[in-house]
């Protein structure tokens, strides 16, 4: 089978940190594009509206490798397009990402609740992501993993497209070792420290994930590290990374979290409270880096409040 060209470098800069759309026109075995506009609407009308897409057009909004493209010219079978799509208007996070290592590699940041790691939805440019390639200079930097938004701390960001897939693989290999810290109610009926073994199911579109029967596929070791009063402090292991693997397990062992908006009851639509963050922070990621064979230890400079 015959390899598919590489695709031609954008001719659009990024916009607020973020890559233009690409598009490769596909094959039309049925013959029903005429022009790139019969494409574009076809492809994008639904979502944006056909007028949507003709003021695009007109804008010049639609890009090739030779410039602005217009909506009647002949459609070209494996043609690149580019275009920058309308971001949706985001409340904006009141809070810094922090740096706390930086090399020709990768950067390690600190990220605080309530930033999403990487555009998804209705969070683009308010992004862990988009905000280090704006505030570093760094467009290219990409993300080895993602933390959970309503989540703080440590994430690993490569600054080399071709250096991503190796630090990636020590994530999906199990290679990187992570610790969590959270606040959560205290119950001297539950014996710890305790590991935790379920089976988790994600379902798209359904808020919460949830422990059905089955074999086992997330363990996560949670140990109590101090207590005042009716709250703990716990160090949280997870041995694996499913979508909410320890919020589940502390909710699971009737533990939730402080301020989990989710678990045990899924909280009702309205604004965040910004003030109430979800008790939980990615203290501690360490690995050996697959470049260098050095171990690399890292820890978070940020706290939770919800021992005062």
């Amino acid at each position: 089978m015959r390899r598919r060209a590489k695709a031609p470098v954008s001719p659009l800069p990024q916009r607020e940190g973020i890559d233009p759309v690409r598009v490769r026109l596909p094959e039309d075995s049925a013959g029903v594009w005429e022009t790139v506009r019969d494409h574009l609407v076809g492809r994008y009308g639904v979502a944006v509206g056909e007028r949507r897409v003709e003021e695009m057009l007109r804008e010049g909004r639609f890009v090739g490798t030779e410039g602005p493209v217009r909506g009647d010219e002949p459609y070209a079978v494996g043609r690149y397009l580019w275009f920058h799509r309308d971001f949706p208007v985001e409340e904006p996070v009141p809070f810094p990402v922090g740096v706390v290592h930086r090399d020709e590699r990768i950067v390690v940041a600190d990220k605080p609740h309530f930033l999403a790691t990487m555009p998804r939805g209705r969070h683009v440019t308010e992004t862990a992501l988009a905000r280090l390639r704006r505030e570093l200079g760094l467009p290219r930097l990409q993300p080895a993993h993602r933390l959970d938004r309503l989540t703080a701390g440590l994430v690993l960001f490569v600054v080399r497209e071709e250096d991503r897939g190796a630090y990636q693989t020590l994530f999906r290999d199990r290679l990187v070792r992570k610790e969590y810290e959270a606040v959560a109610p205290y119950d001297p009926a539950v014996v710890l420290p305790a590991t935790v073994r379920s089976r988790i199911e994600k379902e798209r579109g359904v808020m919460a994930a949830r422990e059905v029967p089955g074999e086992p596929n997330s363990l996560s070791r949670i140990a109590l590290v101090e207590r005042r009063g009716g709250l703990g402090r716990y160090r949280l292991v997870p041995e694996t990374g499913r979508t909410h693997q320890l919020r589940v397990h502390m909710n699971a062992l009737g533990l939730p979290i402080l301020h989990d908006p989710v678990y045990p009851v899924v909280r009702a639509d309205g604004p965040e409270d910004l003030r109430r963050p979800l008790q939980l922070l990615a203290r501690t990621l360490e690995f050996t880096d697959p470049f260098t064979g050095v171990p690399r230890s890292f820890g978070s400079r940020l706290g939770l409040s919800g021992l005062g």
